[in-house]
């Protein structure tokens, strides 16, 4: 079935078109234009049309960690490392599969609201097996959300043995997934070796070995704390980056998160090797990381793309927020109101994050799946209209997004989830935190 969309503006080509429409059939997007030469093209398609409303392309988060949004508003306010063990550390254990499911349907469930069509969860509490992992899954499905699983390698014996895995046994695991949802154009599997700090060198190896085989991406923090760079000096006699190029993984499959503490020497072999950043500024404000060299590393060549993190680590889960971020914070640690334009934001927290993982979205070219967002253009946030691109990237609220649609099929529409609602979601967290709270 064909369906023919069409509302005031239409996002296109990098710029708002009026009267702008997209042909959508099979989950796909067909064609794009004006409205009136489509609907003389394809006379029989169903028109569906958004008046007072801009459809853009759903944002890409590129790094989440689904299971934290449970976790929102515990332990703020402290240093990193009292932060994880209070946070993290501390409820993994009392986390089982079904709490899993409601912490994914939370996470995601918000950033459908907000806009978010496809989502990267870099997911590691495997609790020795794949169910949690299922349970993941589960919840993208149910709510109707893309997902790419980076499926955690982990074996740092300091960690909660939630998270850890014998290399044999994270291999085939993560092989098995991949197997079990390739050609799924709604769930697609990743490697993600935790970090050079919490995987060993062989576990590192291992996933990127796995990623050549499947051929797909790989995820990795890297740099986020300056400890971490310390240790690495300390064990290995290298920084970050050197140390994982010494380990023959530094490649066009790398996307790195964070890439806060790197030298010169770094940014230039990350961009020569062609790796991709999933950045987290708003999460690396919250935890006092520091600033990743977003300009130094899109000058070098790392494809930058924006992720929301864990929402216990942030508090707020929408891309929208980050393109946000990224210009403003860029901005005052250059004091250069050019190093990160509104254009770069927007592309950073779309186009590149379907560059970086693989996938076709992120835009409303033709040959893209149908993801993308309808935005209330009378929404006071966006005024004056006139400037409504610049409005978009640095001043629209959550309560413009009006509709979502991701994969043809409207899953966000008339203030409400239309395949879970929030209702349920809400419920659903309040009675686990009420059995939670007996344990802790």
């Amino acid at each position: 079935m064909q369906k023919l969309y069409t509302a005031d503006y239409v996002y296109i080509n990098g710029e708002f078109r009026k009267e702008g429409a997209l042909l959508v059939e099979g989950g796909v997007i067909k064609a794009s234009g004006d409205f009136a030469d489509l609907s003389a093209l394809y006379p029989d398609a169903d028109l569906v049309r958004w008046e007072g409303q801009a459809i853009v392309p759903g944002t890409v988060n590129a790094h989440n960690h689904s299971f934290q949004s449970l976790l929102r508003g515990i332990a703020i306010d402290k240093p990193f490392l009292e932060w994880r063990d209070q946070a993290l550390y501390k409820y993994t254990p009392l986390l089982d599969e079904e709490a899993i499911y409601t912490g994914a349907l939370l996470a995601f469930g918000e950033m459908l609201r907000y806009g978010v069509t496809t989502v990267c969860d870099f997911f590691y509490v495997h609790n020795g097996g794949t169910a949690c992992d299922e349970a993941v899954i589960r919840a993208a499905n149910d709510l109707g959300i893309r997902l790419v699983l980076a499926r955690t390698m982990y074996d740092w014996d300091g960690a909660p043995i939630a998270y850890r895995e014998l290399i044999p046994d994270a291999v085939e695991r993560t092989r098995a997934l991949a197997k079990k949802y390739q050609g799924n154009p709604m769930v697609a599997i990743h490697p993600a070796p935790h970090s050079p700090h919490a995987a060993s060198p062989e576990m590192i190896q291992a996933g990127h070995r796995l990623a050549q085989e499947l051929d797909t991406p790989y995820h990795i923090h890297v740099a986020e704390e300056m400890f971490e760079v310390e240790e690495i000096l300390r064990d290995y006699g290298k920084r970050p980056i050197h140390y994982l190029d010494s380990l023959g993984v530094l490649d066009e499959r790398m996307i790195a998160i964070h890439l806060v503490w790197l030298d010169d020497s770094e940014i230039e072999l990350a961009g020569s090797r062609r790796a991709s950043l999933a950045y987290c500024p708003s999460s690396n404000m919250f935890l006092a990381d520091g600033i990743t060299r977003i300009p130094d590393l899109v000058k070098a060549g790392v494809t930058v793309s924006l992720g929301t993190d864990g929402a216990c680590s942030n508090n707020r889960i929408s891309v929208y927020e980050e393109m946000r971020m990224v210009a403003m914070l860029q901005k005052v640690a250059r004091l250069d109101g050019t190093c990160v334009t509104a254009k770069q934001a927007y592309r950073m927290g779309t186009e590149n994050g379907g560059k970086a993982l693989r996938l076709p979205v992120g835009t409303l070219d033709v040959g893209q799946y149908a993801d993308f967002a309808a935005i209330d253009v009378h929404d006071l946030s966006l005024a004056p209209r006139n400037e409504l691109f610049a409005n978009m990237v640095y001043a629209m609220q959550p309560s413009a997004v009006k509709r979502v649609v991701v994969g043809g099929r409207e899953v966000y529409g008339n203030n409400d989830i239309l395949t879970v609602s929030e209702r349920s979601i809400g419920d659903r967290v309040d009675a686990l935190f009420e059995r939670l709270s007996k344990h802790v």
